[in-house]
Parts: structure tokens; C-alpha cells; sequence
């Protein structure tokens, strides 16, 4: 059966005062000597390109350009110099969109018009809602809303462009995810995201919704229903140093089964997503000690699911979990994220052995998933995870 490809998620990036810096008063780079790159543009927009996973598509207006006012030939040797420089650090654009007409023509081809983008609306192969327009100018934000997706104002000058939308800045608000001066800013924004996800699995025994950042700070709201569940959870997102919002509605009048095993399935389903192709992470993941108790948890996201579980509990229940779920769960997130799991412990007390399994565990995952901001490499010698 063919693989199904993910819909593509864009970053529309202006050019002139985002990627080269502005030259007024007539803001026209049609000379060399004009020429200036946007600070950081290069080093960021290149990581941007080899570490996260979008499509780059250039959008620009370019006033007049073919006319007498500014000739071709002015235009293309500088473009094409742009262009090949930021090629050499790994960013190159799927297509370039250049409008050429004059603002007084009224054109739905010029930004913040949305003529040039037929290609990608109502169109599966593209995830607009998740993309976002890079720019400079309040047409951007403006181009960001008719789009249907998210701007990243470069805000270094917030008036230029303010006479060719009807909608104030202000309005126009709440379409910006970031607004900034510095690629950094941008550059961490979308690495953040790109490991960011909202998961939900529903089924006709359980409704679960899991808010998952593996580039988070250990901040948690677990809410299953179990309460020395929650408390568990709650020691893998803040000892794995990452956000972690469950909410579980599940069939407990029944009993504790679905409730923690489809929490399992739901969680490790989240992680395969926020870890995407892959590329950059550790991937193998740890030992800790909890007063008398000893666990070791063995991980490695290469794309297998297969548990190895070898801890007893003398007790029938810890809190309001029954001990023989523990393992349930393990295996479920160990088939939904397709990780080797293996898991050893040895103590007295029946909390401390469970409370040590989770941590070591939230420590696994912490250095599994870490990911290299210097490498794009993929952790296989067969090319796939």
C-alpha cells in the first residue's frame, strides 16, 4: 500500500527588507551597490531550510518591473545574485511569486492580494492553515490573513505598507504568531513549533486530547480521571523537560483499563508526530536511582515497536491504578511510537519502583528526542526511521 504523503506546509518569505535590507526612498534594488543582506537572514533562514520541514516559495511585489521605470535588466542581475547566495547556504525556493504591477492597478495578483497563489489554496497537497507568510510590511499580515494562515512580522518598520490596506495594525493583530526584528526570533519560533502538536484520539470507550512540545520547559496539566496516573504522567513531561497538557474522558465506571491504555496508544501516537522525520534527534535513551529502588529504561525511536518488560509489583493496586496496567501502557506507547522499550526495575516499595519507572522513563525520551541544532543528520545507516 503507497505511503500517504503529509500535506506540505509553506513559509511565503518577502524579499526586500526581510531577506536584503529596504533601500528608499523609491525601494528598489536595481544596482549592486544597493545590495545589503537582512542581518542574520542568511544563518537563520539556511537552518530554516536544512533542520525544519517546509516548503520556501518567494513572494514579492516588484513596482513597475519591466517597464521603462525599472528595466529588466536593472532587476534580474541583482535577483539572481540574491537568490544564488542564499542557495549556497541550503535555501532554495520551489517557485518564485513576483507581481509587477503599480499599486494604483488594483491588481489581486499584488500582496496583499492572493492572485498569484491558486497553486496552493484548496489544494490537499498543502497545509495553509499551518504555514506562515515572513515579511516586513503590514501587507504581509494582511496577505497572512487572506490566506488563511499565520504571519511572522519582521518589525522593523511597521509603517512601510500601512497605505495599501484598508485594515489597521491593530486589527490585524491577532493574525501575527511573531512579531520581531531578528531571524533568531523566527528561527526558534518555528523549531518550537515544528516539535509542537495537539493529538486527539477519540473511541467509543475513550476521548483523549494531548498538547505535546518537546522544546518546552516541563510545564504539565494531566487530567485522566486516576489520580497516581496523573501523578505519573505528570513526572514524564517535567523530568523529560518538555510541555504536556492529557485530558482523558474514559469508561471508568467500567473500569481503569481503557482509560490508561488508550492513553498509552494516544501518547505515543503524539510523539511519533511531534518527532516528524527524525532527523537531528539521539534517538537512544537511562538509569536513576529513588532511594532503594533501582530502574533502568532502555528506549530507541528507530521505527520498531517491541517491549522488554521486567518489573513485579507485590501489590494489587498503588492509588486508584492497578499495578498490572503499568505494563499495558508501556506497550501501548511502545506500538503507537514505534520505540524499542525496555524496561528493568528492582526495589521494596511499590511506589518508589513505579514513581522511578516513569522518571527514568521521562529521562529516556528527554535524551532520546533531543535534537542537535548543529546536525540535520538522519540517526540510520539505512536512510529512514
Amino acid at each position: 500500500m503507497p505511503e500517504v504523503q503529509k500535506p506540505r506546509r509553506c513559509l511565503f518569505v518577502d524579499r526586500d527588507g526581510t531577506m536584503i535590507k529596504e533601500y528608499p526612498p523609491l525601494y528598489q534594488i536595481d544596482d549592486f551597490s544597493k545590495l545589503s543582506f537582512y542581518p542574520e537572514a542568511l544563518l537563520y533562514l539556511g537552518r530554516i531550510a536544512r533542520e525544519l520541514d517546509f516548503e520556501l516559495v518567494l513572494v514579492s511585489n516588484q513596482d513597475g518591473l519591466g517597464t521603462p521605470k525599472f528595466p529588466e535588466q536593472d532587476f534580474t542581475p541583482v535577483h539572481r545574485l540574491i537568490m544564488e547566495t542564499f542557495a549556497g547556504e541550503g535555501v532554495h525556493f520551489s517557485e518564485e511569486l513576483i507581481d509587477r504591477s503599480m499599486p494604483e492597478d488594483g491588481l489581486d495578483t499584488r500582496k496583499p492580494g492572493i492572485g498569484m497563489f491558486g497553486k496552493y489554496l484548496d489544494n490537499p497537497a498543502f497545509d495553509i492553515p499551518g504555514s506562515y507568510v515572513i515579511g516586513d510590511r503590514i501587507t504581509d499580515v494582511q496577505l497572512a490573513k487572506n490566506l488563511g494562515c499565520a504571519a511572522i512580522w519582521l518589525k522593523n518598520n511597521p509603517t512601510l505598507g500601512g497605505g495599501e490596506v484598508k485594515d489597521g495594525a491593530a486589527e490585524l493583530e491577532r493574525h501575527v504568531a511573531l512579531a520581531t526584528k531578528d531571524w533568531k526570533d523566527i528561527y526558534e519560533y518555528l523549531r518550537g513549533k515544528e516539535r509542537s502538536v495537539i493529538h486527539t484520539r477519540n473511541t467509543s470507550e475513550t476521548m483523549i486530547e494531548i498538547a505535546l512540545n518537546l522544546e518546552g520547559s516541563g510545564q504539565c496539566a494531566i487530567n485522566t480521571g486516576l489520580h497516581f496516573f496523573d501523578h505519573m504522567l505528570d513526572q514524564v513531561g517535567r523530568h523529560g523537560g518538555m510541555d504536556l497538557s492529557i485530558r482523558v474522558q474514559g469508561d471508568l465506571h467500567i473500569d481503569e483499563h481503557h482509560t490508561i491504555e488508550d492513553t498509552g496508544i494516544a501518547l505515543g501516537e503524539a510523539f511519533a508526530k511531534a518527532l516528524g522525520s527524525k532527523r537531528g534527534i539521539e534517538r537512544y535513551g537511562f538509569a536513576l536511582p529513588m532511594d532503594e529502588t533501582e530502574a533502568k529504561v532502555l528506549l530507541d525511536f528507530g521505527g520498531r515497536n517491541w517491549i522488554v518488560w521486567n518489573a513485579v509489583f507485590r501489590r494489587e493496586k498503588v492509588g486508584d491504578m492497578p499495578t498490572e496496567m503499568f505494563f499495558h501502557f508501556f506497550k501501548s506507547f511502545s506500538d503507537a511510537a514505534r520505540c524499542n522499550l525496555h524496561v528493568e526495575c528492582r526495589g521494596d516499595n511499590e511506589h518508589h519502583k513505579i514513581e522511578a519507572i516513569f522518571k527514568a522513563f521521562a529521562k529516556a525520551l528527554k535524551m532520546a528526542v533531543r535534537k542537535d541544532p548543529l546536525s540535520d543528520y538522519l540517526p540510520s545507516t539505512k536512510g529512514v526511521l
